[in-house]
């Protein structure tokens, strides 16, 4: 063995709870991706398999509870974990169990993106299943990470005559225990997307971002990701949220067509705009 592999320090290790999509558009490959090119490393525990494209759901099929734990106490009990993501759950059972797994680990920043449904809006998460997460993963969540719909399904209540407005969503969800909520504006109709970090004092920060033509397969898995791995590498929540939102605009600007649904964040735009930089510069050189 080359003695200098005992040495090198090992990059910050994200455990991340979701399901597999075969596009890797969105869930756990999207999240490994992400992770990656941040300079993470990706450990997983597989919630469910789903059978998609980038143009929608078309099965989801939950593990079982038992082989979710087995593959996150695996893991846990050989690799030091400095920050959990959590996706899609797929179950109750799965969501008691990673509520109960996490709960080890009080110390441990948990971004929780909650993926009610498909960017199409096929659905994830049934009542019982969103209720479960009410009670049993909120109360754990550091950063929730929301769009305006999931934000209001996870909010609502009974007794509202109208619909609520995104503050009074985000308050009651810091009531629920939730540390700090990040409501994305991607559904809502406004010339820009409008994203709003909330804490127990109310707004920390606003942002606004272009709002880009298409829609993206896995744009929410990316910025979940992104936050976590950007807070596994010391950053606080809010400049992981600044850090990350930037991010994850890039992706979508650099998006591509995969297949015949929507676009794919290109969490390695990074990568190839270097390659034609690289070959930009070749071919400069072999002009003089």
């Amino acid at each position: 063995m080359n003695s200098s592999t005992t040495t090198t320090p090992s990059p910050p290790q994200v455990l991340v709870f979701a399901a597999s999509d075969p596009s890797s558009g969105a869930g756990i490959q999207a999240d490994l991706l992400t992770l990656a090119s941040l300079g993470c490393h990706p450990l997983t525990a597989l919630t469910a398999l789903t059978v998609q494209d980038t143009v929608g759901v078309q099965s989801i099929h939950p593990v079982s509870a038992e082989l979710l734990e087995q593959q996150a106490r695996t893991i846990l009990e050989d690799m030091p974990v400095v920050a959990f993501k959590i996706g899609v759950l797929g179950s109750i059972e799965n969501v008691l169990a990673v509520a109960e797994i996490v709960s080890d680990y009080p110390e441990t920043p948990l971004i929780f993106d909650p993926v009610l449904a498909s960017g199409r809006g096929d659905e994830l998460s049934g009542e019982e299943i969103i209720s479960a997460i009410r009670e049993m993963l909120l109360p754990q969540t550091t950063l929730l990470t929301p769009n305006a719909p999931e934000a209001r399904r996870l909010a609502e209540s009974d007794e509202d005559e109208i619909e609520p407005s995104i503050d009074v969503c985000a308050q009651r969800l810091i009531e629920m225990g939730v540390q700090y909520v990040l409501i994305t504006g991607t559904h809502e109709n406004t010339p820009d997307v409008v994203n709003t970090l909330y804490g127990a004092e109310g707004v920390i920060r606003r942002d606004r971002w272009e709002r880009l033509p298409g829609s993206y397969h896995g744009s929410g898995c990316t910025l979940a990701s992104a936050i976590a791995g950007c807070i596994a590498g010391g950053a606080s929540v809010e400049d992981a949220v600044r850090d990350a939102q930037d991010y994850t605009w890039q992706t979508l600007k650099n998006g591509f067509r995969g297949g015949m649904g929507q676009f794919i964040p290109d969490r390695f735009f990074w990568a190839r705009g270097n390659e034609e930089d690289a070959d930009n510069d070749e071919s400069k050189a072999d002009g003089e």
